[in-house]
């Protein structure tokens, strides 16, 4: 089982049934990766793989592929819910009840002082049943509140560089790091995180030097999303690397991002498949008509619904009977389409 990071689902409940499930029919790998594990392999000088997804399905998927770190966060704002930004994201949507995960604290949850952001991580550690929880970074008042979770015993993951949440302020969804100043920021940003407790920083959209740098000074991992090939890891977001997203969410699709697949061409290919077989009757054919009715049955049915005076009910299943006669003796349905 792998260790599942910020593995939040905004639309339903994913229960602890669910992981059992998953830790039975998983067998990628005999140890599950714990922080323990995850600063073995930084001091190893391992590389650590990371993929941002948002649901128990495509967990799972990550899960078997033995990809190291599941993180989703906040992200699910835009690729789940269809917002502009990740902003509207409450921290309602962001609890869940899988083991093993790490959540971001949505926007609004823990700027206004330490204590709010010590209770917001209680909530999601208490009520998401998580490890740990992300925070982003970008002024003192949020390594403040890194410290304060930190000491109230929660594991805290940092984020430098681009930070969604504070887009407002940077001008939308701009790279950090290209001058002096901004690139001093960043490193000094990161070691503000380490110095207070966090065990793995997040760089965004930095240039390749500076996330080399960030790397080279801190003695935590760094996990980097659009910030060159030098940090101890990468992330990517499901969505993304497999192609999934559609008009009008393709229009955001990260220039970093490297597509694996075009998984979003099939799918919307099998969905108009699938509305055509409807509209033209071919489904559902014979092979997926499981549930039978024997004759006899059939008839005392049929006799049932007259005598209670349904009539045009009991036409209707006569006709039905009849129409499944006929494609049964034709053949009709049994086309490897249906």
């Amino acid at each position: 089982m792998q260790f599942l990071v910020a593995l939040s689902r905004a639309s339903s409940t994913v229960t602890n049934h669910c992981l059992r499930h998953l830790r039975s029919t998983c067998n990628v790998a005999a140890e599950k990766v714990t922080l323990t594990r995850l600063k073995q392999k930084h001091r190893k000088q391992e590389p650590i793989t990371v993929v941002s997804t948002h649901d128990y399905p495509s967990a799972v998927h990550v899960d078997v592929a033995g990809i190291d770190v599941c993180h989703v966060g906040d992200s699910v704002s835009m690729v789940i819910h269809g917002h502009d930004t990740t902003i509207p994201i409450t921290l309602e949507q962001m609890l869940a009840k899988r083991p093993l995960l790490v959540g971001d604290l949505p926007f609004g949850t823990y700027e206004s002082s330490s204590n709010q952001a010590v209770d917001t991580a209680v909530r999601m550690l208490k009520e998401g049943n998580m490890d740990a929880i992300k925070l982003e970074g970008g002024s003192t008042s949020r390594v403040v509140a890194a410290k304060a979770i930190v000491e109230a015993g929660i594991a805290v993951m940092g984020h430098v560089g681009l930070t969604p949440q504070a887009i407002s302020v940077l001008g939308g969804f701009r790279p950090q790091g290209r001058t002096v100043a901004s690139a001093i920021k960043v490193v000094e940003m990161a070691l503000a995180f380490q110095e207070a407790g966090c065990f793995s920083v997040v760089i965004e959209c930095v240039p390749a030097p500076v996330a080399a740098a960030v790397t080279a000074a801190l003695q935590i991992p760094t996990i980097g999303i659009g910030a060159g090939p030098f940090c101890s890891g990468q992330v990517l977001v499901f969505h993304d690397l497999l192609g999934m997203l559609q008009h009008p969410h393709a229009k955001v699709s990260p220039k970093f991002c490297k597509q694996y697949a075009c998984v979003g061409k099939v799918i919307k290919q099998a969905l108009l498949e699938y509305k055509e077989d409807v509209i033209n009757g071919s489904f559902p054919g014979s092979l997926h008509i499981p549930y039978k009715i024997c004759e006899a049955e059939a008839n005392g049915f049929i006799n049932e619904l007259q005598r209670l005076g349904l009539d045009k009910a009991a036409s209707a299943a006569v006709e039905a009977v009849q129409n499944m006669d006929t494609s049964k003796s034709n053949g009709k349905g049994n086309s490897t389409k249906d």
